[in-house]
């Protein structure tokens, strides 16, 4: 089943995130040697954003040029939940989520993430 591309409407994107990602259980990050894969926020100065996916397809398109050495990896959305979004947090790290081809779209608070996907899974 082919996937519908991430397209300019930042906020649908990002709505596809959560039913995307509970589907399969996982999110989709890219990682390589030293660590994963983050970029400076469009939004707030000094601060880093890391993205996450919710197709394998979607990370895949940015494993290319300045991320040309790193993999896709999947993460459990339970342990992304538990782990990563709380660790997040307290390094004052965003969320980048279901950024386009253009590496565009909507940078979250993890811990407003985290809420969303708590209400989403209930």
């Amino acid at each position: 089943m082919e996937v519908e591309p991430l397209g300019d409407d930042f906020e649908d994107n990002c709505a596809r995130f959560l039913p995307e990602s509970a589907g399969q259980g996982c999110v989709w990050a890219l990682e390589g040697d030293q660590g994963f894969a983050l970029c400076e926020s469009e939004k707030y100065p000094q601060t880093e954003v890391v993205p996450f996916w919710s197709q394998r397809e979607f990370a895949e398109i940015h494993a290319s040029d300045d991320w040309a050495d790193y993999r896709v990896a999947a993460i459990d959305l339970e342990e992304f939940m538990d782990d990563w979004l709380t660790g997040m947090h307290e390094d004052v790290l965003l969320v980048g989520i279901n950024w386009n081809s253009a590496l565009e779209g909507i940078e979250l608070e993890p811990l407003d993430l985290l809420e969303q996907l708590e209400k989403a899974l209930q």
